[in-house]
């Protein structure tokens, strides 16, 4: 009987234990022990949240794998006491929530949606038609799981799609670039950049001022990725300068995101408070307990980090 703990704050367990004992059962796991207290000595899996105090596993002798509750492993990826195999969350609710999010946005910026929902000002803007979505260049940069949904998506909608990674991809309808040339490459282009890009200490500040400088006048960003993608004061300044025409940002460094930050007042900024995705109970229970059957049936478990990579 494996032992299963969960290591999170108390009110992920009230919305988590139901739909995790669900899954155990449709798997033919429901004799396993699921439990937010346990001796380390007994444990063979941990569902995890970065931010539940849990930093030292070497007292789990007995564990097989710690499964993430979040998408990002950023906060746990360098702990140097965890040996054991660590999933990241790959959940079809969030890979769904994340494709709306962005398509929604992408959409806003580029049939100019602002210009009519708050110039209710008597003028008739006949000049504002907008191009064609094939006439349109968005760059994802970052073709993970998310990235490349939210690519595919686009292209399905007859955006110009451009992709952008650290190494080699191919995917349906879009023209892929891949390391520090293609970078470039991918940005003097992207009319439209969406950031889906891990954090990682490769990743930090991709879209610093050389960056943002290579992007076309006017371009639009949205990150719905990770906040250290974007060198903030850089932004900024390309924000003022009319260079970048305005950014839609869900994550950031620092959040929630202080009342006092530049970000809120700015005429050229939209903050969403984190919520372009969210990882969906059910699904992710599914995707928790799949990881748990594998371990017992001796199978490789899924959607594996890369410690060197860190993601």
């Amino acid at each position: 009987m494996p032992t299963i703990l969960f290591a999170a704050k108390s009110e992920r367990w009230t919305t988590y234990e139901g739909p995790l004992r669900a899954a155990l059962d449709d798997a033919g796991l429901g004799h396993a022990r699921l439990t937010t207290e346990a001796e380390p000595a007994e444990v063979d899996y941990i569902v995890y949240a970065p931010n539940s105090g849990l930093t030292d596993f070497t007292p789990y002798t007995r564990l097989k794998a710690v499964l993430n509750l979040w998408a990002g492993v950023e906060d746990v990826v360098g702990n140097k006491t965890l040996t054991v195999p660590l999933a990241r969350m790959v959940d079809e609710g969030l890979t769904e929530g994340m494709v709306e999010w962005v398509t929604g946005h992408v959409l806003r910026h580029h049939l100019g949606m602002d210009t009519h929902i708050h110039g209710q000002d008597g003028i008739w803007r006949a000049d504002s038609t907008p191009p064609l979505a094939r006439d349109r260049t968005v760059a994802v940069l970052g073709l993970g799981v998310l990235g490349t949904a939210c690519a595919e998506m686009l292209a399905r909608l007859n955006f110009r799609t451009l992709g952008w990674s650290r190494s080699p991809k191919d995917v349906a309808g879009v023209t892929c670039h891949h390391g520090a040339e293609g970078l470039q490459d991918a940005l003097r282009e992207a009319e439209i950049a969406v950031l889906l890009l891990p954090d990682t200490p490769a990743t930090e500040n991709t879209l610093d001022a050389e960056a943002l400088a290579l992007m076309p006048e006017g371009a639009v960003i949205l990150n719905p990725g990770r906040g250290p993608l974007i060198d903030d004061e850089a932004l900024l300044a390309a924000l003022d300068a009319g260079h970048i025409g305005h950014a839609t940002l869900d994550t950031f460094r620092t959040e929630p995101l202080p009342k006092d930050h530049r970000y809120w007042s700015h005429p050229r900024v939209t903050v969403t408070p984190h919520i372009a995705s969210a990882t969906r109970t059910v699904s992710a229970s599914r995707t928790i307990v799949e990881n748990i059957r594998r371990g017992e049936a001796g199978e490789p478990f899924r959607h594996l980090v890369d410690r060197n990579l860190g993601y």
